[in-house]
Formats: C-alpha cells, sequence, structure tokens
C-alpha cells in the first residue's frame, strides 16, 4: 500500500504547479470533477489498489496458483500511474498523456482479471481504482480533444 501512496504523492508534486498555472487556462470536458475531489479519490485507489496487492501476496503458498505474475502486472499499473502526471501535467500534453492513459486501462484490466482470477476479494478492489481510470480516459480525451494547441 506504501508504494502506491508513495506514488501517488510523487505524481501529485509534479501537478501540483501546472494545477495553479496550465491547467486553470484549458478548457475542460463536462463532467469534470473539482481539483479536491480528484486528490480524495486518488487516495482511495491507491490504498485499494495497496491492500489488494497485500491480500494477493499473503496467497504466496506453493500449493497455490503462484501470484507472482499478477503482482508483476499490478507493478506496471503502478509505474505507469507514476508516468501519468509528468506526461499530463509536467509536459503539458494531453495527447501523450492519452497513450499513458491507454497503456494503464490497458494494464489495470490484465491486473484486475489476474487478480480476480487467484483471489475474488483482491480482484473487486481494484475495480473501482479500474472504473476511476475509465473517468480519467474520458476526461484526458476530453482536454485533448477541446484543447488541440496542447496536443
Amino acid at each position: 500500500m506504501g508504494l502506491s501512496l508513495l506514488v501517488q504523492v510523487a505524481a501529485s508534486g509534479v501537478a501540483d504547479h501546472a494545477l495553479t498555472h496550465w491547467y486553470l487556462s484549458l478548457r475542460r470536458p463536462p463532467f469534470t470533477a473539482p481539483s479536491h475531489v480528484f486528490s480524495l479519490i486518488w487516495a482511495l485507489a491507491d490504498v485499494s489498489l495497496g491492500i489488494a496487492a497485500w491480500v494477493l501476496w499473503r496467497q504466496m503458498d506453493p500449493w497455490r496458483l503462484s501470484p507472482r505474475a499478477a503482482l508483476r502486472l499490478w507493478a506496471w499499473e503502478i509505474a505507469l500511474i507514476a508516468l501519468w502526471a509528468p506526461v499530463f501535467f509536467g509536459l503539458h500534453s494531453p495527447g501523450a498523456g492519452l497513450v499513458v492513459m491507454l497503456l494503464l486501462i490497458g494494464t489495470a484490466s490484465a491486473t484486475t482479471y489476474a487478480f480476480w482470477y487467484r483471489h475474488r476479494f483482491a480482484g473487486a478492489l481494484l475495480l473501482p481504482s479500474l472504473l476511476w481510470l475509465c473517468y480519467g480516459a474520458y476526461l484526458n480525451v476530453g482536454f485533448w480533444w477541446l484543447n488541440p494547441a496542447f496536443g
């Protein structure tokens, strides 16, 4: 759980300056949540990501299907989460952010399936995060579409 929260804190450090300047200059898609809602939802998603990994890690039993592959997918998901904010906010590039987001959704979907297959509760813990990423993709597409100068 600590790793997923640490990634979020680092990403928020990159986004802070952009949120008070560049982001405010962008046209926003409909249904864009206020900034404080994003922080709260990301924190909850990170906690559920961490708990899911911990639940699956506790399944390290030689008599069961090994969770190592699922945990590797989880690590890739965390890495892509860490990459998205610097690309979108740091580079001021909704287009490149969208590429990262699509990779992230694909990885998150595979991770959720792998967790679900090994431990239903761990997989269920990942579902809200996956839904949040889908909402994030909608917003990312909207920012890219409405702000072509920042492609």
